[in-house]
């Protein structure tokens, strides 16, 4: 058997073994997050069988009684977070549009280093920022101004406390524009400049190209940044505990306060003096991680969904 032939078959058992350490790797994300799951799920076996389904409506949080119910925690998640996504992504897009389609470089530079060292910045400071100014500043001026403007809804009436669920959404909109403003500055940037020739050549304007010709060239990676900054949304714990007012209570009020799964689980689990208390809030523990994987599985369907139908259209 020759050289060459001996260096080709080399090269062919180097390639299968690359290609099964590869594979090893990536089924180790699969297997790891199936870990977490199960031991999630092992550790929180007493209020599963005791409460079943009903834990997720269950309203009453006893840990003396030992009743237990999940809704307020679940509710109070999803309305920040919502809250969140809401003010962030117009912004978010807004910024990215224009640090890469209108802004001139000794702009677009310094803001956009900005912008990601923002991201920089641990959650406890932004709890902080928001105790001593956002608390106060929504208390005296702007919960009083909603209530002014829009008291006839329910979700802007009852007293100013400053922490609530409104409060927490605006934080955590803070928190996550980095991630919006950031991963779709790049996305945008991504876009071929012969699409942008393409459609000013046909006479088209500034926005005309940016929303015709940009925008849904980009959709997908967009999307995916606002997925990107839901996720942090949703497990954002120690900010949102600061301001938004730790009560387990379901109200229509954006003023009134509020509690997140993660911040439950940061409150009350080194109180938790019995191990059905302590399972339970692990129970919860598991439910926000299955929030968690369900939004990023309908986000990744929506991303594919939209990149299909793009795709199609090309």
């Amino acid at each position: 058997m020759n050289k060459s032939k001996l260096f080709t078959i080399k090269n062919r058992q180097i390639d299968w073994l690359f290609r099964k350490v590869v594979l090893l790797a990536a089924l180790s994300i699969l297997g790891l997050a199936l870990l977490i799951a199960w031991e999630l799920f092992l550790h929180s076996k007493l209020p599963i069988e005791k409460f079943g389904w009903s834990f997720l409506w269950k309203t009453t949080w006893d840990p003396v009684g030992e009743i237990f119910g999940a809704l307020p925690f679940l509710y109070g998640t999803l309305v920040t977070s919502l809250l969140a996504l809401l003010i962030a992504v117009p912004v978010g897009l807004g910024m990215s549009v224009f640090l890469s389609e209108l802004a001139p470089p000794w702009i677009a530079s310094p803001v956009s280093f900005m912008v990601e060292l923002l991201a920089a910045i641990p959650s406890v400071i932004y709890g902080l920022i928001g105790i001593f100014v956002l608390v106060p500043a929504m208390r005296e001026s702007g919960e009083p101004f909603l209530k002014q403007i829009l008291g006839f809804l329910p979700f802007f009436q009852g007293p100013a406390y400053g922490v609530g669920m409104l409060t927490a959404g605006i934080l955590l909109a803070i928190m996550i524009l980095p991630f919006i403003v950031s991963v779709s500055r790049e996305i945008l940037l991504s876009v071929p400049n012969a699409q942008r020739e393409a459609i000013l050549s046909l006479g088209a304007t500034r926005w005309e190209m940016i929303w015709i010709a940009v925008l849904p060239y980009a959709r997908s990676g967009i999307l995916g940044s606002v997925f990107l900054a839901l996720a942090r949304a949703l497990g954002e714990t120690m900010a949102v505990t600061m301001v938004i007012g730790n009560r387990p209570d379901i109200k229509l009020s954006l003023f009134e306060p509020a509690y997140t799964m993660a911040a439950i689980i940061a409150n009350e689990f080194s109180e938790a003096t019995s191990e059905f208390y302590s399972q339970a809030l692990i129970e919860i523990g598991f439910m926000l991680f299955g929030v968690t994987i369900l939004i990023h599985a309908l986000a990744r369907l929506l991303i594919y969904r939209v990149t299909a139908k793009t795709e199609g259209r090309i």
